[in-house]
C-alpha cells in the first residue's frame, strides 16, 4: 500500500474529518520520520509536533490506527494486532523512500512501536508518555468489564479541543491495551533502538512508574529518560502542556543527534 491507499483506507473505514486523516509531509531528506498517536486520539495529535520537525528538512508521515477518527464504537471492534498492522504497513512504505526511519509515539502509540522495534530496524524511538499499567484502578478488569460496561466517559481535557478524542473510550481497547502489555513485557530486553522516553508527573491516564520500568527493561544502550512536573499532563504535544516546546525540541535534537552519526 502506498500513502493514497492509507488515506484512501482512512475514507472507507468512515473518518469524516480531514484533519483525522494520515498525513504525510515530505521532503528530499533520506531520513524520515512516523508519528503515532494515542488510544482514542487520531493524527491530529501528532501533527503540530510533525510541522515541527518538518522544519528540520526530514518526511514526517503521521499514522490514523483503525478505529480511530471514526467513532467508539468502530474502535470498541478492533484488536490491537490491527493497529500493529497498520504501523508495520506505514514503515514498510517509508522504507521503501527513505534509508533511515525514526519514530515517535504518543502514549499507546509507543507500545505499538516497541511492537514494531521487535521485528525491524528503527533508527530511534522517542516515546511521549509511555506506560505498562493504564491508571484507572478497573483497567486491568477490562477483559471482563467490556461486558458489563462496554463504554467509559472521557474527562473533559483543558485546553484540548472536543474533537481532539472520543467522548468515550471503548473498555474492549482498553482489553487490547492491556493484552498488547502483556506481549510486549518479556520481550522488552531485546530491544536495541536508541530512546528517549518521556512521562509527566502530571499523568491522569497512565501509571508513570509502569513508564519507567518500561525504560529500564529496555535493551537498548542509548537511552534516556526524563520526567517532567506534576503541572504537565499526558499528551506532551497538546497545547495545554506547559512543555509542549521543551518536548519538541528534545524530540528533535534527539533526532538530529542520530543521524548525524556517521
Amino acid at each position: 500500500m502506498d500513502f493514497s491507499g492509507f488515506v484512501k483506507q482512512a475514507c472507507a473505514d468512515g473518518v469524516a474529518s480531514t484533519e483525522h486523516l494520515p498525513f504525510l509531509l515530505e521532503s528530499s531528506s533520506p531520513h524520515a520520520v512516523m508519528l503515532v498517536h494515542g488510544f482514542t486520539g487520531s493524527p491530529l495529535e501528532m501533527r503540530p509536533l510533525a510541522e515541527f520537525l518538518y522544519t528540520e528538512g526530514v518526511t514526517c508521515l503521521g499514522v490514523r490506527l483503525p478505529g480511530h477518527g471514526t467513532t467508539p464504537h468502530d474502535l470498541a471492534k478492533k484488536r490491537w494486532e490491527d493497529w500493529f498492522a497498520t504501523v508495520e504497513d506505514s514503515f514498510l512504505w517509508l522504507t521503501r523512500q527513505h534509508r533511515q526511519i525514526y519514530a515517535v509515539g504518543m502514549s499507546t502509540g509507543c507500545l505499538l512501536l516497541l511492537a514494531l522495534a521487535l521485528k525491524h530496524r528503527l533508527g530511534g524511538l522517542a516515546l511521549c508518555s509511555p506506560y505498562l499499567k493504564v491508571k484507572h484502578h478497573l483497567a486491568g478488569h477490562a477483559g471482563w468489564l467490556q461486558y458489563l460496561r462496554p463504554f467509559h466517559p472521557t474527562p473533559p481535557i483543558a485546553g484540548t479541543r472536543q474533537d481532539a478524542y472520543y467522548r468515550q473510550r471503548p473498555v474492549a481497547g482498553v482489553h487490547q491495551i492491556n493484552r498488547l502489555c502483556r506481549y510486549l513485557k518479556p520481550q522488552l530486553q531485546a530491544i536495541n533502538a536508541p530512546v528517549l522516553a518521556l512521562n509527566a508527573a502530571g499523568d491522569q491516564t497512565v501509571n508513570i512508574e509502569s513508564g519507567r520500568q518500561l525504560y529500564e527493561k529496555l535493551g537498548s544502550v542509548a537511552k534516556i529518560h526524563i520526567r517532567f512536573g506534576s503541572d504537565t499532563p499526558h499528551v506532551l504535544t497538546d497545547q495545554s502542556s506547559p512543555q509542549r516546546e521543551t518536548v519538541f525540541h528534545l524530540i528533535r535534537e534527539f533526532i538530529t543527534e542520530l543521524h548525524d552519526l556517521p
